[in-house]
Order: structure tokens, then sequence, then C-alpha cells
């Protein structure tokens, strides 16, 4: 099963995909978890999420989604795992936050908030590592290949 999980072939497209996913999400996640880019670090994460009325199991598992899976999606290191959570993230930010905002981004400012076209974007990329794997120069493509 383990192995499974790991199992991809040798693509240089799902490396890149897996690459600058990974690329994206890294900002975003070491916002969340350290506070690294103007952010507000684990605890004033956790506390906006929590006082959002996200229940605290949630905020956590969302907080270490996107730091752990940026840094796992980089690496190629569950690659499949990683992207889930990411996915999953962003199919609950649309949910209950960007869809009342409609489709688009908010480029000039005229809306309340921001609209779900990004997020789109990273669900069908996370989608497809999630049925592919890591790629070519992934961690868990060593790994499988060495457990033969």
């Amino acid at each position: 099963m383990f192995k499974k999980l790991l199992q991809t072939e040798n693509d240089t497209a799902t490396m890149i995909l897996r690459v600058l996913l990974g690329v994206v999400f890294f900002p975003h996640g070491m916002q969340k978890l350290f506070g690294w880019f103007g952010g507000y670090g684990f605890s004033g994460t956790y506390g906006f999420f929590t006082g959002s009325g996200i229940p605290a199991l949630f905020a956590v598992l969302a907080i270490l989604a996107e730091g752990l899976g940026s840094l796992g999606l980089l690496t190629g290191l569950l690659t499949r795992v990683s992207a889930l959570g990411i996915g999953t993230n962003m199919v609950v930010a649309v949910l209950m936050i960007h869809h009342k905002f409609g489709f688009f981004m908010n480029w000039d400012g005229k809306q309340p908030g921001e609209g779900f076209e990004y997020h789109i974007l990273a669900i069908a990329i996370a989608i497809a590592l999630v049925i592919r794997g890591g790629g070519r120069w992934s961690v868990d493509k060593a790994i499988a290949d060495g457990m033969k």
C-alpha cells in the first residue's frame, strides 16, 4: 500500500506541476507556520481560523497542509498526500469565503474580496498530482524505485 502511494512515472510534466505548485504555496505556508513573508505565524493563523468558526483540528490541518505540503511538493516527498491537503484547503477556501466574490480575482480593487479563479487552477494541479504522483526527481520515486 505504501509503495503504491509513492509510485510515479519518470514524468517531467508532473515534476513541473509539483515544483511550481510547491513554489506558489511555500510563502503561503511559511506565513501560516512561521510568520515569514508578513504572515501571522502558527498562533496568529490558528487564532484567526478558530475565531472564524473553524474547529481547532481543522485549523491545525489547514496550516500544516500549506506549510508542510509545500515542502512535500518541492521535494516530491509524499506528493499525493501533500497535493490532497493543498487541494482540500483550496476547496474549503472557495466554499467558505471566495465563492461569494465571484469567479474573477480582485485585479482592480473594486470587489470586496478575491474570486476563485486562482483556486480552480490550484485544485486542478493538485488533482493531477494526486492521480500521477511526484514525477521525475521526486523523493517518492527514489523510495519506490528502491523498494523493487
